[in-house]
């Protein structure tokens, strides 16, 4: 039997912020995902909901970023349409639901474990095969920059509501 547990971000934040900038890590989130090349949507996404400065700011922030081609799997017609600009609330909402605040590296999961996001709602970690984020799974772990983590994702998580 699994025992759920709440993620405790706020006490481990301010303790993680300093890790982040000693491990050298040169690269914000923002400039990170840019350099990697395969989060152009993503990014372009970000940057229409007002959310760079965020991003780049003092963190630390732990970002479960969905690829191009995760966006490419959304239904025809989903991003350009999250991309208006009378969209934007909604394109907020989506972005920071893949955001948790504090910097949550692989070895800290735990299985049922849940965790609160930016925007608000719980998301479940599952460790029963693989990692796994609200049904999206986890591909590349770890990505370290110098205000928080990037675990890629392959699936656009989508908050109820």
């Amino acid at each position: 039997m699994f025992r759920k547990t709440t993620l405790a971000l706020t006490a481990a934040a301010s303790m993680l912020a300093s890790t982040a900038f000693a491990e050298g890590h040169s690269k914000d989130i923002v400039d990170t995902a840019i350099e990697a090349g395969s989060f152009e949507t993503l990014v372009a996404a970000v940057q229409a909901a007002g959310l760079v400065e965020t991003l780049k700011g003092e963190g630390p922030f732990t970002v479960f970023a969905p690829t191009d081609a995760a966006f490419a799997a959304l239904p025809e017609g989903t991003v350009e349409n999250l991309l208006l600009p009378e969209n934007k609330d909604q394109l907020v909402s989506i972005l920071t639901y893949h955001v948790v605040p504090g910097k949550v590296m692989s070895t800290d999961l735990m299985d049922d474990m849940e965790a609160e996001t930016v925007q608000g709602a719980t998301v479940t970690i599952d460790l029963d095969t693989g990692v796994m984020v609200e049904g999206a799974t986890v591909t590349t772990a770890d990505i370290e920059a110098s205000n928080g983590v990037i675990h890629v994702i392959d699936t656009v998580m989508l908050p109820e509501g």
